[in-house]
């Protein structure tokens, strides 16, 4: 089976322990995560050769990151090793009123450092399928902009499925570029989009009123606005976003669409009551809104699977998403009680 490829960083994670503030106790849960390494480790866990294609340097830090993507059988040949630095963000979980807070440590990291050439394309895309691709990358620096928008239309050139998580991270462009400036260029190559509100006003300059405080979504906004990103990206065949009712840090109401050249798409929604972590809960849904797309016929079905595991995400602490199709797809069936397996 041809290779499912995710192109961008793996971090170290440093949690503060359960909901404590940043430094309430000398202590921090140290992992991994990112978006585009979350995407590789969920589409392993649903049975698909996912392989991730990175820069980490040749230090312990960067061979532990190696070892923790190999213990869920994803593919690491891809990663050049390189750079001096991991990159890093501090987490404090928030609960009720109280947000989360993320703090990111990411400046002169090793993806940071790359750029154009540095990858061998024709070797990284034999046997490959699908790529991966987020708008977090072009954020950390013009080198890490430049070698995005060369991944994916290298992507093209040999065939390959681009799919883009078009992911807002204010606190990351800070180098002289806005989003739009480089997210419009590079998602001109992007087959499948992936976006909640924001990324499509943020990232891409595509406006709507949508009002995500009031607890109620005007899903008739979505239906426009997935119809203006396909008439502004007409080489887009489908786009899902996500609808999150952010009630409070504990509770959210969860649901997507999509649309693409059948039509517009609603899922079902779920009320989430006790969120343990939504780090990731984006990426829950790209991957498996990925594995949907290649594993039903029915583009609903789909939808629903993507929603479903994402809607599971919310229940597992840290940043992978570590459920199975299985699991997924009990949920699908209505199967959401949460009552003891034995």
């Amino acid at each position: 089976m041809s290779k499912f490829l995710s192109f961008g960083e793996i971090m170290l994670r440093l949690k503060t322990p359960g909901h404590e503030r940043f430094f309430q106790s000398p202590e921090f849960e140290a992992t991994f995560g990112g978006g585009e390494a979350n995407v590789a480790v969920a589409l392993s866990n649903y049975g698909l050769p996912a392989a991730f294609v990175s820069a980490l340097p040749d230090n312990a830090v960067g061979d532990a990151a190696v070892a923790e993507l190999r213990r869920f059988d994803v593919d690491t040949s891809m990663i050049r090793r390189s750079g001096d630095r991991v990159g890093i963000y501090y987490l404090e979980s928030g609960a009720n009123q109280r947000p989360s807070k993320v703090v990111y440590d990411r400046a002169h990291s090793a993806i940071c450092e790359c750029g154009p050439g540095d990858f061998n394309w024709p070797e990284v895309f034999n046997d490959a399928k699908w790529l991966h691709i987020t708008g977090i990358t072009p954020a950390l620096s013009q080198s890490a902009a430049d070698l995005s928008l060369e991944c994916v239309k290298a992507a093209k050139e040999h065939g390959v499925i681009v799919s883009c998580d078009f992911n807002f991270r204010g606190k990351l462009w800070n180098y002289g570029k806005s989003a739009p400036e480089v997210m419009t260029e590079l998602v001109k190559y992007v087959d499948v989009g992936i976006a909640n509100e924001e990324d499509c006003q943020k990232s891409l300059g595509v406006s709507v009123d949508v009002d995500v405080e009031s607890g109620e979504l005007d899903t008739a906004k979505y239906e426009a606005l997935s119809q203006k990103m396909l008439d502004l990206y007409p080489d887009m065949s489908a786009i899902g976003i996500t609808l999150r009712e952010s009630h409070s840090a504990d509770r959210n109401g969860w649901s997507a669409c999509m649309r693409d050249k059948d039509g517009f798409r609603l899922s079902r929604r779920y009320q989430i009551t006790d969120i343990v972590d939504r780090v990731g809960g984006g990426d829950s849904f790209a991957s498996a809104f990925i594995y949907g797309l290649n594993a039903y016929d029915d583009r609903q079905q789909s939808l629903e699977f993507a929603v479903a595991a994402s809607c599971l995400k919310h229940s597992i602490l840290g940043d992978f998403n570590r459920v199975t199709v299985d699991e997924v797809e009990k949920l699908m069936s209505g199967d959401g009680s949460g009552r003891v397996q034995r």
